[in-house]
């Protein structure tokens, strides 16, 4: 069994900020994106919609857009990708060796990037507003123009939900600030801040039922506790700040890790307490939680990983043929098919012309994506069905349809979320899924219809 430089465990930030360091080393590094266990691949970013405090984008740029660019650099710089989930990592042992789904590797040095997900409440209808209304970082989010001078709720009492309720209070928003119990635990001074805001209503003892509205958030039912009176609250966002858990089930008793499941490293290095471990971004950063953040830990992981690796003479460098790599392979953006545009023998396209054209006149089997701009699932989930299709040859055509421009179209499908994907076969609905799967699943039905 061959042994890796480096194997980067979480493909946010922090993830793949660390393989574009590494891969420019020469190192090669092997990447592990994640498919399902805590979170989807690319991170936070890839629930957010703007994201306008990233450095390089004056105009800012969408979450899921900058995570394709930041996972585009990586891979032109050389860096592996296995997109299925770590599920076993052993570090009593040098190398180290991570178990996943497809194969077990054994690797020299680790670098934990695994993140750590946004606590979440369990409201019925949350999974339908997360990123139509809901969010769980008002900094990322709260500039944004669906939520200025906009009534707007916080969930939380601590620090970070203080902090959120002011702040977006900066954009002329009436902040309603939802809280359990009947005092704030953050500290004094933020308590005096928020208490002495005007644009702030706080809620004491207060339950948060459920969000209600069509496509966006509109009000929020609430109760008080010891009461079974349920009251609305009219607001188009709602933020979540009730904390974070880190990704570290992994990692547990081999690991040092605090009290709040963060791992321990000392304050700005990456080192673990595992010789050859390093952790980046979220998963050991208890405090700022930002994608800058995570990106500069990533960073440092790298460098300090390809320190390690020289110093205990275990790296193994690559030697390129060409010194400056080929441009990066960016996603194209897909044009929407026309009468003067469409092909029949097309194999993904866009656009209800084409679903039109295909379900009337193609004897392939048609595979139906119904995505969003602002959907990270659609972004990961799209390129496994394009690489379905080509393994396919000609069998199957992919079409996407952007839920945004041909509302009616997903309306009349019965869409009510993103993404979700239909597979018909001579006019007949044969499958339907909801949200990100295997592309081994989405094969083994095409497979079936075709025998």
């Amino acid at each position: 069994m061959s042994i890796e430089n480096l194997v980067i465990i979480g493909s946010g930030p922090a993830g793949y900020t660390a393989a574009i360091y590494a891969a420019r080393a020469n190192l090669q590094p092997l990447l592990i994106t994640g498919f399902e266990r805590g979170g989807i691949p690319g991170g936070q970013l890839m629930t957010t919609t703007f994201v306008e405090n990233y450095p390089g984008f004056p105009d800012g740029i969408m979450g899921p857009d900058l995570m394709d660019l930041i996972k585009a650099q990586a891979l032109r710089w050389g860096t592996n990708l296995l997109e299925v989930d770590a599920e076993q990592v052993e570090l009593n042992q040098s190398p180290f060796r991570i178990k996943t789904s497809v194969k077990t590797i054994t690797s020299h040095a680790l670098i934990i990037a695994t993140g750590a997900k946004a606590n979440k409440l369990g409201l019925p209808s949350e999974k339908k507003f997360w990123s139509n209304g809901i969010s769980a970082c008002a900094i990322c989010d709260g500039a944004t123009p669906q939520f200025r001078n906009e009534d707007l709720a916080v969930v939380g009492g601590g620090d970070s939900a203080c902090e959120e309720a002011v702040y977006l209070t900066k954009y002329g928003s009436h902040v309603h600030l939802i809280v359990r119990s009947d005092h704030l635990k953050a500290s004094k001074s933020m308590c005096d801040r928020v208490e002495a805001n005007k644009s702030i209503t706080i809620h004491w003892q207060t339950e948060l039922i459920d969000v209600e509205g069509e496509s966006w958030v509109q009000k929020l039912k609430v109760k008080k506790f010891g009461s079974d009176n349920k009251e609305s609250i009219n607001v188009k966002g709602l933020f979540y700040a009730i904390g974070h858990t880190p990704n570290t089930d992994l990692f547990k008793g081999q690991l040092s890790i605090n009290s709040h499941g963060y791992i321990k490293t000392d304050a700005g290095r990456p080192e673990t307490s595992v010789n050859g471990v390093f952790a980046a971004g979220d998963v050991a950063d208890q405090e700022w939680r930002q994608g800058i953040t995570a990106a500069g830990s990533g960073c440092k992981a790298a460098l300090a990983a390809e320190r390690w690796l020289s110093r205990n003479n275990l790296s193994s460098l690559i030697q390129r043929k060409n010194l400056e790599p080929k441009k990066a392979q960016k996603p194209d953006e897909l044009v929407t098919s026309s009468k003067e545009n469409f092909q029949i023998d097309s194999l993904w396209q866009k656009g209800s012309y084409a679903l039109r054209k295909l379900y009337h006149e193609s004897s392939n089997l048609i595979l139906v994506v119904y995505t969003s701009p602002n959907c990270g699932p659609c972004h990961i989930l799209k390129p496994q069905l394009k690489r379905v299709i080509q393994e396919l040859k000609g069998s199957v055509q992919g079409i996407e349809i952007d839920i945004d421009e041909e509302h009616d179209i997903a309306k009349q499908a019965g869409v009510n979320g993103t993404p979700t994907v239909q597979l018909f076969q001579k006019k007949e609905l044969k499958a339907q899924w909801k949200g990100v799967r295997q592309r081994s699943e989405f094969k083994k039905e095409i497979i079936s219809l075709l025998k």
